[in-house]
């Protein structure tokens, strides 16, 4: 597919036909999302890749309110045959920038004018979200409510060192009606609105 023709296909499908995914396009998304710029080339990204009915049923129990009836959007999230949960490590880019090379002696995070653990370990996610159209496939990105992070965690043993920054659903798309959340609602901001030339 066209690269404009991926960046103009991706939205966020949060409803999945019950065919199965290719294991070999799930993995092209993970060499793909190794491509993502990662500053001093720290690499601080790790995802946990869910593909087995068992395994998306622990997450979806143990990232989900357990005293609440799902909705509609959980309902149709569920039916995603693939889920990857994309996490960042910020040890490893303080330890990076404390290398001889970078010229830093310590391993102070106040050094960082924003996470770029957070931010690498997002565009990452970004690449998979394209490859995943690329293949024809729908995802969404979403996140992971902050209170149900240690029970995350706990259910599939995540080092405390690595943070789930969201999670991504992957799978072929059920019938096509268009977008029904926010996107049907609200019109894209236009090029003149948001890009600022030579001052704001």
């Amino acid at each position: 597919m066209d690269f404009q023709d991926v960046v103009r296909k991706r939205r966020m499908v949060r409803s999945y036909s019950d065919r199965p995914v290719d294991p070999a396009v799930v993995d092209r998304m993970l060499e793909n999302a190794l491509h993502a710029p990662s500053a001093g080339f720290s690499q601080g990204w790790a995802f946990l890749v869910l593909d087995r009915p068992a395994d998306l049923d622990r997450f979806w129990r143990a990232t989900a309110d357990p005293q609440a009836e799902p909705d509609a959007w959980l309902r149709g999230m569920r039916t995603a045959p693939v889920l990857v949960v994309p996490l960042s490590n910020k040890s490893a880019y303080l330890s990076r920038y404390a290398e001889p090379d970078k010229g830093w002696t310590d391993r102070d995070e106040a050094r960082w004018p924003v996470p770029y653990w957070h931010i690498d370990t997002g565009m990452a996610s970004l690449l998979i979200l394209q490859t995943a159209v690329d293949a024809g496939l729908g995802a969404c990105f979403f996140g992971i409510p902050p209170e149900r992070v240690e029970a995350f965690r706990g259910e599939f043993g995540v080092p405390e060192e690595y943070f789930p920054i969201g999670a991504i659903t992957v799978g072929h798309r059920s019938a096509d009606v268009g977008a029904t959340g926010s996107a049907s609602r609200r019109a894209r901001r236009p090029v003149e609105e948001v890009v600022h030339r030579g001052a704001w």
